[in-house]
């Protein structure tokens, strides 16, 4: 293989692993987020033009949050709150704002023992803080549950597969509640009905 082509494969966005995505529907989703930088580096790849790449890189420095990239910030302090709760301040540049409406989340992302995670948080922080805000984040793994909660949780990015296989490990027909996005309802809605899951037995909010 030669240099170029390392250097391209370098650039190459990575494509995230089930536990990244918070299935909670978000528009857009972080691969949604991928699928668009994959396009992104497809095309610049084609065209032998690594300044196609630029735009993303330097808008992820830029204080105000954008749907479709992830931003930068720095944390300014960390307050143990309880055993396993963290409250975390982060600078924003300037006196500028998140600017987000009520029941709004963002999504952090960051490498957690080798392995790059993504959530979805509610800032804690005044609507009109400037300059900062605030989140509360709670330590969280498998293995601290229950082992009977273990055998029955399962984990990654929702799709028809790991759907029929929850449908199927429940000894009895399960009614369902989907609340998400439009286009989350849609999918939920087509993967249950795959399932064997009949319409009467869902409820969408």
């Amino acid at each position: 293989m030669s240099d170029s082509e390392q250097d391209w494969l370098a650039l190459r966005p990575q494509e995230p692993s089930p536990s990244q995505c918070c299935g909670s529907g978000c528009q857009p989703c972080i691969y949604d987020v991928y699928e668009k930088e994959l396009a992104q580096w497809e095309r610049a790849k084609a065209m032998q033009d690594k300044s196609l790449l630029m735009g993303k890189k330097e808008q992820s420095s830029n204080s105000e949050l954008n749907p479709d990239t992830f931003t930068a910030f720095s944390v300014s302090s960390v307050e143990q709150l309880t055993e396993d709760t963290y409250q975390y301040k982060f600078e924003l540049p300037g006196k500028s704002s998140l600017r987000l409406s009520l029941g709004q989340h963002i999504v952090l992302r960051g490498v957690v023992n080798g392995l790059e995670v993504q959530r979805a948080y509610t800032p804690i922080s005044p609507r009109n803080a400037e300059g900062y805000f605030e989140v509360l984040i709670k330590e969280s793994s498998l293995e601290k549950l229950p082992q009977s909660y273990q055998e029955n949780t399962y984990t990654g990015h929702l799709n028809e597969d790991l759907m029929k296989t929850i449908v199927n490990s429940c000894r009895r027909k399960p009614f369902v509640l989907i609340c998400g996005s439009s286009a989350f309802n849609e999918d939920m809605s087509r993967y249950l009905k795959s399932a064997g899951i009949e319409e009467d037995s869902c409820f969408v909010f």
